[in-house]
Parts: structure tokens; sequence; C-alpha cells
């Protein structure tokens, strides 16, 4: 017993030898081994931890972006996709957007350990009290949350993004932090990186933000919601509030001289808050086309294209499109009336412009608005070409002509040629000549001319004796593509859409232009060329003193104002009784006469292929059914077909600014 009762505890706990409460005082050393065996706990816990909480795989929000496409000036048409991001290399992003960026939320960045005690100790208390838990994340954390985790607010996900934030400041660059940073934050207005935030507020490529707007894109990362300057008076006095801070936090910190930040004085107000982007109006028909380019000329499906990351630069001209829309508004508006007329309801429009000299297309409509009316009008091969097509069975009939004689077209007047009535009967709208023509040199040689000149073999009707009169059913696309060759001495570019692709920043095979082909000879060209140069005339004489600017338009004398020479124009003809309407022209430019840069081997009036050929067609077509429906009446044209309207809408496009 006196053995055992000598032998000294593990735990002296309550304390031997002494009385009352000093016996339930725990000693100092008791007190120094429970807290050293705790903090050895807590550090074992902590290293198993970090060995077994690996940095996982990027989420899928992070390892996503747009596919943006671009005007052919090079400015953004619109970013399609779930995520609104385009990723960016450090080198892309001035120095003033990393000081703003990290003066504003990180200013210990580049010497920290990558993660904030405070900050993750205020998250917790935060989170037990039940409020927000907000709390002093460094970039590193919010990287790692952007990037590798949900944006749960739990006390599991705060500790894991505390290990993971350290690994990664362990195994990555400083500067591969803050790019994955900038690339994956939030702005506000539909944008995820700051590539996308300077397009969404100021309407520019990151590289060209100067400090003032630096400063306030740093802003908005402390809640875009509370300081986009556009969403109201509290949020735009927040906005300036922290813009000015963010300026002055720079000078503290030494990144700002106090005369540059003398420089910044004036908030540099954002662009008007709209509507995240979209596909409405005349975009959605755009990407349409773009992509069936895209698909034709790579081989990239649909499925490639939804995974987004593509960078597509298209050859459409925001001003001529823009200018477009707003001709076949002014006449859908003037010339219609569906409350008035039973025969303008269902009326539809479609147009495109081809550059002649190398194909591009420059300008479509392809209808009131893509997320509305789905067909896109400009690429529909619904829609017969009536007279339009004439001028293929003429080219056909010139070129046996020049092919079996070996020399230069027989004139018009020579009785023996099948061309011999068909300049005349062009002229007057008279059918006969042309099925005649259609016997005489052969269906199928007209056939042949057409595809040459750019129709699809698709759109082509089946070889009957109605076959010259129009009963193919081209897209205005194709149209005014086929109708280039007229315009630029024989020589046919296909039309195409887009210029590059890159996915990743490298550049995708399969959209180098071949040279154009010479489809017709020159003399050929020229022919058909003063043909429809003076159909051109009389279809749009009496429509030159009706123009939607209320200039009024020249005659053929040349007096008056302004006036649009067509070069090459074709359409339907009220004798055509079927049920569309067609106008394609080519301008040679004001005043007429052939002009600066006019090719001496082209047809007279031609010009040096940069002014764009375009088709434009007016149809009816009621949603769900069938068949077209007849246009007699429409535009107020009486027993007419509306024919009127195309060259109306070409007229007002040649006006439009």
């Amino acid at each position: 017993m006196k053995g055992t009762k000598g032998r000294r505890r593990f735990i002296d706990y309550p304390r031997r030898g002494r009385e009352g409460p000093r016996r339930w005082l725990p000693s100092w050393r008791l007190v120094a081994g429970t807290f050293g065996a705790g903090l050895a706990g807590v550090a074992g816990l902590f290293a198993l931890v970090y060995v077994n909480v690996g940095i996982p795989n990027e989420n899928d929000l992070a390892g996503r972006e747009a596919t943006v496409y671009y005007w052919a000036d090079g400015s953004q048409m619109v970013s399609v996709g779930p995520v609104n991001r385009q990723n960016i290399s450090l080198d892309k992003v001035p120095d003033s957007v990393e000081s703003a960026v990290i003066a504003a939320e990180n200013a210990t960045f580049y010497s920290d350990s990558g993660v904030s005690l405070k900050g993750i100790a205020r998250a917790v208390v935060n989170m037990v009290s039940g409020e927000d838990a907000q709390g002093g994340s460094t970039i590193t954390q919010q990287y790692v949350k952007n990037t590798y985790l949900s944006q749960d607010q739990t006390v599991t996900r705060k500790v894991r993004e505390f290990i993971i934030s350290l690994k990664v400041n362990n195994q990555k660059s400083k500067q591969e932090i803050l790019r994955g940073y900038l690339n994956t934050s939030w702005f506000g207005r539909g944008s995820y990186g700051i590539q996308a935030a300077a397009h969404a507020y100021y309407g520019i490529d990151a590289q060209r933000l100067n400090p003032g707007q630096a400063a306030l894109l740093a802003a908005l990362l402390k809640g875009a919601d509370q300081y986009d300057p556009g969403l109201g008076k509290a949020s735009h006095e927040r906005a300036v509030a922290r813009w000015k801070w963010i300026l002055d936090r720079q000078v503290e910190t030494g990144v700002m001289s106090e005369a540059e930040r003398a420089k910044y004085r004036v908030f540099p107000e954002p662009r008007a808050l709209e509507k995240p982007t979209s596909q409405a109006g005349q975009t959605g028909y755009l990407v349409d086309v773009a992509n069936k380019f895209i698909k034709s000329g790579s081989g990239l499906t649909d499925k490639d294209l939804a995974r987004g990351g593509y960078r597509i630069y298209t050859t459409f001209d925001k001003q001529r499109t823009r200018r477009l829309e707003k001709a076949v508004s002014a006449v859908r508006k003037r010339d219609l009336d569906p409350k008035k007329r039973k025969s303008d309801a269902f009326v539809e429009f479609g147009a495109a412009s081809v550059r002649p000299r190398d194909g591009a297309i420059v300008a479509l409509y392809g209808g009131t608005d893509a997320t509305r009316h789905f067909n896109n009008n400009a690429d529909t091969t619904a829609v017969p070409a009536g007279s339009a097509f004439k001028p293929f069975v003429l080219a056909a009939a010139l070129q046996q002509q020049a092919e079996e004689l070996g020399t230069k077209p027989v004139p018009a007047g020579r009785e023996t040629s099948p061309s011999s009535d068909l300049f005349g009967a062009l002229m007057q709208g008279e059918n006969p000549p042309f099925v005649k023509a259609g016997q005489q040199i052969g269906l199928g040689r007209i056939r042949q001319l057409a595809l040459a000149a750019g129709l699809h073999k698709e759109s082509l009707a089946r070889l009957e004796p109605t076959f010259p009169l129009g009963t193919s059913a081209p897209s205005a696309i194709r149209l005014a593509s086929a109708y280039t060759t007229f315009a630029n001495g024989g020589e046919h570019a296909d039309p195409y859409a887009v210029s590059r692709v890159t996915h990743d920043g490298r550049p995708l095979d399969g959209f180098d232009r071949p040279a154009p082909e010479q489809v017709l000879t020159p003399d050929v060209a020229q022919q058909v060329t003063g043909a429809l140069e003076g159909w051109g005339w009389r279809t749009l004489g009496p429509d030159l003193g009706r123009s939607t600017d209320g200039k009024g338009h020249d005659g053929p004398d040349g007096t008056g104002g302004q006036v649009y020479r067509p070069v090459a124009a074709g359409g339907s003809e009220p004798g055509d009784r079927l049920k569309s309407a067609w106008f394609i022209g080519t301008a040679a430019g004001a005043g007429g006469g052939t002009g600066p840069g006019i090719r001496p081997d082209r047809a007279p009036g031609a010009g040096d292929g940069s002014e764009p050929t375009t088709a434009v067609t007016v149809f009816r077509n009621k949603p769900g059914a069938p068949e077209l429906l007849p246009m007699q009446g429409v535009g107020g044209s009486g027993t007419g077909l509306g024919t009127s309207l195309p060259p109306r809408v070409w007229t007002a496009y040649q006006d439009a600014s």
C-alpha cells in the first residue's frame, strides 16, 4: 500500500497536497501540457487534412468560354454561350488593371502565403452567428473558389478553400494565379473575366483600359450588384466612392504617383446598362449564316461550336447591315398596312449583299427578329426567282454563241442567234422568247451556267420547259452572289461569311479563299450587264421620286439630286404570276458615269468590285402553311404582285446612313 501511495500520477488533478480551492486549480504545467497537446493534435489533424485534400479539377464553369463573333472591322458582334468569358493572357492586361485589382482586393498579394487567417476566422464566426460568410479572402482564395470549388457558404467549403489555397500558392506562380483570377471573376452585366467586363462596360478590349476605367472594374469585384453605377443613384454613389478609394489606395501602396492620380478626377462613366448580349434582331441570322460556312469549311460540328472558346471573324459590315435593316423597316412601315389590306399580312422580306471581287457577304436581312422569326429569309430556298433568273438564260445563249463562232458574240439584231429576241424580251418582260431559248440551247446548258455562277444544285428546279422562267428557288445570298458574275467581268468568287477562326489562340484550317473563276467571257458579261443596266433603270424609274429620305432621285438623264446607277439589276415582272418579288442590283456610284476605279476590261459602269451586289426578295408566308401565299395586291398594287417593293428597299438601302 505504501509503494502504491507514493507513485506519481500521469495527470496530477485534482492536485495532491493542496487544500481547498487550490486543490482544483490546474498547475501551469498541466495548462501548458494540455495546450501543447491541443496544438499538436490540431497540427496533426491539419497535416492529415493537407495530405488528403488535393487540388481538384477545375469546376465546369471555370473551364468554359463563350464563342465570340466579330464584325469585319474587328469589333465584337456578339458573345454566344452559357458563360460570357474570353480568357486572355496577362500580357493583354494593362499594369494599371493589375495594380487596381491588387490594391482593392489584396495589397499583400505578391508577398503573402495565399491565405488570410483573419479572413477565415471572420468567415467562420459569421457563419456560426448566422450572418453572411464574407470575410477578407485573398486573391488566391477567391481564385480557388472561382476555379475549383462551388460558391456555397459553408464551414467545410471554407476549410477546403484554405487548404487548396495553400497548395495552389506553393505550386503556381503569382502571375498564374492573378491571370486565373482576372479571367474567372464576376464583374456583373453577364460578364465573367476582365475581357468580357471591358466590353460590357466600355465596349473595348481589356488592353485598352486606362487607369480610371481599371479602377471602376476593380470596384465591381466587391459586388457588381452593389457597385455597378448603372443600377441606380445609390449604386452610382457607392461606385464613385470606391473608385476614388482604389485610386488613392494605389498611391498609398506606391504603385501610382500623385501626378498620375491627378489625371483621373472625373469618374469614367460606363456605357448605359443594356440587356445581356443576345441574338435578337439580325444578329441571330448573321450567326446562323456564319456557322454554316464554318461547318462547311472546317468540318466543325454544332457540338464542337457548343463547347465554346472560338473566335469567329466574319465578313459582315456593321454599318451596311444596319443600313439594310433600316431600309427594310422604312419600306415596310411606309408601304404595308395589314390592318387596311389583308394582302399586306404575312409579308416577309429577305436580302443579302455580296462583294463582287471576293464573294464576301457584307450584309443580310433575315427577318424582323431572329428570336421571334426563326427562318432566315436571306438564306431560304423556298422563294421562286421568277424573272430574276432570266439573265442566266441570256448569258448561256451569248456564251454558246461566243464558243461556236470563236469570236465576240453576234450583235443582238442577228436573226440566227438564240439571243436575238432575249434582249428585247428582257426589257419588255416577255416569257415566250426565254422558253424558246431553253429549247434551242438546251436546259442543261442553262443549268450548268447557273451552277458555275454560284447557285446551289439543291435550289434549282427540274428541267422542264418553264425552267428558264425562274421556277428555281435560290436564296438571296446565292442569287446576289451569282449576279456578281455579271458585274465582275465574268469572274465569280464563291460567297463566304467567315474570314478566319481561332481556338485557344490557334488559327483553324479551312478558311483560305480560292481565286475567282472566269465563268463568262468579259464580252458576254459586258452584254448581259448592259441589258441589266437598262432593266434597272426601267425598274427603278417609277420609284426614283419616292425615296425614304425625302430627297428624291434622278432619272436616267442625270438631272436632279442623288442617283444610283445600277450596273447589274434584275428582278421580277408583273407577268411572272409567281408568289415572290425580287430585285438584284449593283450600284455604280452616285451621279452615274464610269467614275474612278473602273476597269476597262469590265462592263461599262462597273466598279472595282468593292460595291456589293444586293438581292432583295419579298414574299408572303403564313407560319405553318406549306406554300407561299399569293402576292396580288401587296402594298396596294391592285392586281400587281408587289414587284415595286424590292427596288424600293434597294433604293432606300443606298440612301440609308
